[in-house]
């Protein structure tokens, strides 16, 4: 019975000291984090060395778009979204070529995103002109509807 005892405060243990080095390691790539927070989700941590998710735009700076009558087009998503996943590969690669930047919103960390621009499921992309809203697309779509949207959106 002693070494059952010994046994399972050993892997207490070592759960514990794997739990603290995860978190550790989490903590230190969420470092000056282009997110502004000092804490950020484990599927964002992912994300932060992805090339497919560099632009990223913050609330405020949103909004500041917005009033200043910005055009834009903002690409709600959330990196624990499957469909959300499968669309970013190309959806980015499809701006680049048509030449379109897209501000990257990233609503699991930003969840006032959900109710401010009635954000109903993600993937949802969101082309603003004047600081007001004109089209939406929802869902993942293929490259080339992508470059299709993007390319009607410009006209």
């Amino acid at each position: 019975m002693k070494k059952i005892l010994i046994f399972g405060g050993i892997i207490v243990l070592l759960f514990a000291a794997l739990g603290f080095i995860t978190t550790y390691q989490n903590n230190k790539k969420a470092e000056d984090n282009v997110y502004g927070k000092s804490e950020l989700r484990a599927s964002t941590i992912e994300l932060l060395d992805d090339p497919n998710y560099q632009n990223i735009i913050l609330p405020d700076e949103l909004e500041e778009k917005l009033n200043n009558k910005e055009d834009l087009i903002v690409y709600f998503f959330s990196p624990e979204c499957s469909h959300c996943q499968r669309a970013t590969p190309e959806l980015m690669p499809a701006a680049e070529e048509v030449g379109v930047d897209i501000e990257q919103y990233n609503i699991l960390e930003f969840e006032e995103g959900w109710n401010d621009y009635k954000i109903e499921s993600t993937p949802t992309l969101v082309h603003f002109k004047d600081g007001k809203e004109v089209e939406r697309t929802v869902g993942a779509n293929t490259k080339d509807a992508y470059k299709k949207i993007l390319t009607d959106w410009q006209s």
